[in-house]
Formats: structure tokens, sequence, C-alpha cells
């Protein structure tokens, strides 16, 4: 599942974007263990601290399993920090950047039709799965690859603060998550993620980062699909840990992308620790067929923590409208992926 054409036709676009703008600025089994779940649902959320109720956590796990019989699921792990999000919600988020209307669902409407168009959605994931409550999230590209290298020769450019904070500002008003996303283009993980530690400090806000524009052997991106290796992601696991420790904050999720073998080395050498979530988010684009044997293969067979699945409004229906994955459909995946991302 291959993105490079339509990647480099849109960084092309937004780095000329970007140019103009930065200018200006820098089923629980009984009705007891259904109230005990409930109960654990509403505690664990937007930045408070409740203990985790393990036998909970343990039946929402089983039931993302979706029966597997192979043991591969529910992914192997130490039980999350106080207040962990996953798996309490699902994840909805929008995806994107102010800068550019071709880069997601996030910039592309104004801002109220985005909250009416993200609602919308919810409310679909809701009617198809009761038994877990919704978290909307903002997830906004805040490193964006780049064609042309740069002042600093990392094609990539760094987005401005102010807009970071208008998007923390929109999630505010709809009490959601924001992402964080990076794109690294030349440069590193362990050199882009500290910048943002100021707002990662602030317990609604979580990281992405994205392999496909990671490349590391002098490509421009957007002309091959890139990759992380295990020590990439340990970086940004390894970071957002410290934060919570240092912060005394609840879990940080990371969403890591990957639609492909070579995106993603050493899966097995992903470090699994209480302060950080990590999910495997199934991140490519084409028809049902080829979106679910990608998951098969990539998601589900090479076993992180949780998984996720991203949509998108415009390239999945290039042979169909049917072939936009509903969430009743999604919801018999195995396992069923508990961060669902619009693009």
């Amino acid at each position: 599942m291959r993105r490079s054409q339509s990647s480099m036709l849109r960084i092309v676009f937004f780095l000329l974007l970007i140019n103009a703008s930065c200018n200006n600025h820098n089923s629980i089994s009984n009705n007891t263990d259904k109230k005990n779940n409930d109960s654990a649902i509403v505690k664990n959320g937007y930045g408070e601290k409740n203990p985790i109720d393990t036998i909970v956590y343990n039946k929402i796990l089983q039931q993302l399993a979706n029966g597997d019989t192979t043991g591969l699921w529910p992914a192997k792990a130490p039980y999350p920090l106080a207040g962990a999000i996953l798996p309490f919600y699902r994840v909805i988020a929008f995806y994107g950047n102010l800068y550019s209307k071709r880069m997601g669902i996030l910039g592309e409407i104004p801002k109220d039709s985005m909250f009416k168009k993200l609602q919308q959605e919810i409310a679909k994931w809701k009617a198809a799965d009761s038994s877990l409550p919704i978290k909307p999230a903002l997830h906004y590209i805040a490193v964006s690859a780049q064609g042309a290298p740069g002042k600093d020769g990392k094609y990539r450019m760094r987005m401005p603060f102010h807009q970071i904070d208008t998007i923390i500002d929109w999630a505010k008003q709809i009490n959601a998550l924001v992402f964080l996303d990076i794109q690294v283009g030349h440069s590193f993980v362990k050199d882009e993620v500290p910048p943002l530690e100021t707002y990662l400090k602030l317990p609604q806000v979580h990281l992405g980062i994205d392999p496909e524009f990671s490349l590391k052997n002098g490509e421009v991106p957007g002309s091959k699909i890139g990759s992380f290796n295990a020590e990439d992601v340990n970086d940004a696991i390894d970071f957002l840990a410290d934060v919570v420790k240092k912060n005394n904050l609840p879990p940080k999720i990371l969403v890591v992308h990957r639609f492909t073998q070579g995106m993603l080395t050493g899966y097995e050498r992903i470090k699994k620790v209480p302060e950080v979530q990590v999910v495997m988010d199934m991140d490519g684009w084409g028809d049902k067929v080829l979106k679910k044997s990608t998951y098969l293969r990539y998601i589900y067979r090479e076993v992180v923590e949780f998984t996720g699945f991203k949509l998108f409004y415009k390239n999945d229906i290039k042979k169909g409208n049917d072939q936009f994955y509903t969430p009743p459909e999604l919801l018999k995946f195995i396992p069923k992926p508990i961060y669902i991302q619009y693009q």
C-alpha cells in the first residue's frame, strides 16, 4: 500500500503554503460488572488520576481481542498508571494541519463545520458500540516533512507555536484530546519531540510519529516510503515516560503510523511501560480488501499494545463509496481498533 505519489503532491503544495505563512511567524457479563466498568470509564479521562480497576481493564482487553484464539491478543503489557485513557475510552480523531486543505479534514473545512462532522462520526461509533465511551481528538501535524531541505537541510518544517495554541484552544471547546504528529524528514525523533515538551506536559496532549516521512538515506520525503526502527520509537517512549514522571501525569498515548512491512523494524523491541500507551495505527488508504489485509499483516500479527485504523474521506472511495469502512465493519476486526483517525 503506497502513498508516495499523493504524499509528494501534498508536501509540495504544503511547502508553498508554509513559505507564505511562516513569513509572518516563527459487555461486561453481569449487572455488577457493568456497574464497575461504567464507574471506571467515567473516572479515567481528561487528566484525572484515578486508580486502574485491573479487573475491568482485563475484561475490556478481552472484548477488544474479539475472540482471538491465537494467543496474540490481548497484547501482553504492564498495567498503565492511574488515569489511563486506554482501554476505557475509544478515541475518534480528526487529522490535518491548519496551513493546508489537502492534508486532512482538520484544516480542510471551517472549525464549526469540522466540529459538527466530528460529532457525526462519534454518533456513528456510539450507535455501533455502546460499551465504550468516546474521547474526541484533534490530531495535528506539528512537524511536517518538506520537499525542500530548508535552512538546516532537515527537509522538515516545525509549525509555529501559535498554531499549536489554536489547536489546544479548539480542543478545549469540545473537551477533546490533542495529538501532536511528527514527520521528521532527515531529522530524528529524539530531536523533534523535545521542542514540544511544553505542550506534552499538558495532560490532554499526546504524541504521534510517522515513519513514512523518515528518510535515513538522504531521499526527498514523498519520493519513497520511509522507516523507523524500534530505537526511534523507544526514543519517543523514553521522552514521554520522563515527562509523565517529572510532572506526575497520567499515561501518554503514542500513535505510530504504519502501512508497510519496511516502515517499522524490530517491533518486538518496542518498550512497554506504565507511563506510555502505544497504538499501532493502520495508516494506508485503498479499498477494503487491501486495507484489511494490511491490518492483518502489520498490525494484528506484529503485536505491540493497542491498535488503530485510519480512514481517508477521499482516497478510500476511489473505487466506490462502499469501500469506506463503517464502524460496525471495523468492530468485526481482530483486535477491535480503539483509536480511529479520519483524514
